[in-house]
């Protein structure tokens, strides 16, 4: 992988170049967060940030989507039928995304892309979209993305990889993707020969910043049935008001529900985010409610990450590790000690609460 040298003071230069082939995103300063949104012209990515709010998997997987226009008026010769609106899937481009993001599109693609069922609005969306990462030289005290398979200079699912460094940036070009975004740029200075091994310092130094970890070796070969069955879940969920807010914040979180709006005899059936935090998620047509309590759903929620996800594809958990849900949880639910009980857990540990 070669490494270009971007002056900071030509960085403006290029990404301007780039909007003749792009439509550009980048962390957008909004009050007292940052959010992913489209760059106007002339307007530059704020990397002066540690994590945006949201996470951008909204570029790709948006909050509410249209799916299909229909009509029921049967004066018109296409009514009952659904029809897909136009979309637009020319080429985007993400500038400053964080790796632990970035990250997260694999994980997510697993669910999305797989060899059985394809999802085409979730796929043509991430086939258009280059992602320039930004290394995280200073990662939040939240931050646990190294003991979640992830790191703060992370290539996976990058395709250029910037790192700041004094007044210029080295950019690791790591896909064919990313080589045509830095040509679109005018970017092609070939760093010195020593960049490599700067940008493993830099990454080395990061790193060390990094004072969350949690352990997840132990929790493949907890037993399923008696994991679900711990007495800790009762402590866990107690505080939760299923707002829904982990789930919304999540990079790597997907439910979705899918509903038909009508509006006169004009309508058009939307897919929106959901939550298993929410009692709806589960209901069934009949009454019948699977989890229709709330220690059920929190379990659901971190089952799922910790040890279904695991279970299913022994590759690690289903979490990048940014913290969004430790920062912003109302009720201070921690995913990392929720780590660590199931982690740790034997029936020994039940026995002693009853006991004590």
């Amino acid at each position: 992988m070669k490494v270009i040298l971007i002056e900071k003071a030509q960085w403006e230069a290029g990404v301007e170049k780039a909007r003749d082939s792009y439509r550009l995103f980048g962390p957008v300063s909004q009050g007292p967060f940052h959010q992913f949104r489209p760059l106007a012209a002339g307007q530059l990515p704020d990397l002066d940030y540690s994590n945006t709010r949201m996470s951008a998997k909204e570029l790709v997987y948006p909050q509410s989507e249209k799916m299909f226009d229909y009509t029921l008026d049967k004066s018109q010769p296409d009514h009952h039928l659904l029809k897909e609106p136009q979309k637009d899937y020319s080429p985007r481009a993400v500038l400053g995304i964080r790796p632990c993001d970035a990250d997260a599109f694999g994980l997510v693609q697993r669910n999305f892309d797989t060899p059985d069922y394809k999802d085409p609005y979730w796929i043509r969306a991430r086939e258009a979209i280059t992602l320039v990462g930004y290394a995280c030289s200073a990662p939040c005290s939240t931050c646990f993305c190294t003991s979640a398979g992830s790191g703060p200079f992370s290539e996976s699912g990058l395709d250029v990889l910037l790192v700041a460094d004094g007044d210029n940036f080295l950019a690791r070009v790591i896909t064919e993707r990313g080589e045509k975004f830095m040509a679109a740029a005018g970017w092609d200075a070939a760093a010195g020969d020593d960049a490599d091994a700067r940008i493993e310092a830099l990454r080395a130094e990061a790193e060390s910043r990094i004072a969350s970890h949690i352990e997840t070796d132990n929790l493949r070969s907890q037993d399923t049935l008696s994991l679900h069955g711990a007495a800790f879940w009762e402590e866990v969920s107690f505080a939760c008001i299923n707002c829904g807010t982990c789930t919304y914040l999540c990079p790597t979180c997907w439910c979705f529900d899918i509903q038909d709006e009508n509006r006169g005899k004009q309508g058009m059936r939307i897919r929106n985010w959901d939550s298993c935090m929410f009692p709806l998620f589960t209901l069934h047509g009949s009454g019948h409610n699977p989890r229709g309590k709330k220690v059920q759903r929190v379990r659901q929620r971190f089952m799922h990450k910790l040890k279904y996800y695991v279970d299913k594809y022994e590759d690690g958990i289903q979490c990048v590790g940014c913290g969004r849900c430790v920062q912003h949880c109302p009720v201070n639910i921690d995913i990392r000690r929720v780590c660590e009980l199931m982690n740790s857990y034997g029936p020994s540990q039940d026995a002693c609460a009853v006991a004590s």
